[in-house]
């Protein structure tokens, strides 16, 4: 029964409360359902967040048609999931006071490489370490660095945000409007 304005501030409030209690930097993991992720972004680094992680991935209850019960449902991601979170990070970078995490379907170093280029401070695994294991996280670090070499990136700071919104040579690509294009 709460408002928008009314569960927005309940965050903003939460983020001072802990930001006041704590003295090491304070993340929040952000879930891709604010009317205005851009603006309540903002919000939330001027409240302290110091960083950013998008997107959370809320556990969904499934319902058992069998037993007339619900149960909890886990669903590992899936790459395409990284698209929702890429596109925020690249419109948020430059825009938003506050380091930037990129998690919800990184699963390969092509995908944290797409991270890092759209403005990703740190890319993060879990669904991938599932289904992996641990052994992978050095493949995707050693990948990484063949592609920078490939590409002449000498550090991942130069790649930083190199194909955000701002730097893209086509920034309409993260607009709403492109959809037409795509179609």
């Amino acid at each position: 029964e709460m408002t928008a304005e009314q569960v927005e501030q309940r965050y903003l409030d939460l983020i001072r409360m802990v930001k006041d209690a704590v003295s090491i930097p304070l993340a929040v993991k952000v879930g891709p359902y604010f009317s205005s992720i851009g603006h309540m972004a903002c919000r939330m680094a001027d409240a302290g967040a110091d960083g950013l992680v998008l997107f959370n991935r809320f556990l969904q209850p499934d319902i058992d048609i069998n037993e007339l019960d619900t149960s909890p449902h886990l669903e590992l991601s899936t790459a395409f999931e990284m698209l929702l979170p890429l596109r925020w990070i690249a419109i948020l970078k430059g825009r938003v006071n506050a380091s930037l995490a990129l998690t919800s379907g990184l699963h390969s170093s092509p995908g944290l490489i797409k991270a890092i280029l759209a403005g990703a401070d740190v890319g993060m695994v879990a669904s991938m370490l599932y289904k992996d294991g641990v052994h992978r996280i050095q493949a995707i670090l050693d990948e990484m660095a063949e592609w920078m070499e490939d590409k002449d990136y000498e550090s991942v700071e130069q790649m930083k945000g190199s194909m955000s919104q701002e730097n893209c040579p086509d920034s309409s690509a993260f607009e709403r409007g492109n959809y037409m294009k795509a179609l």
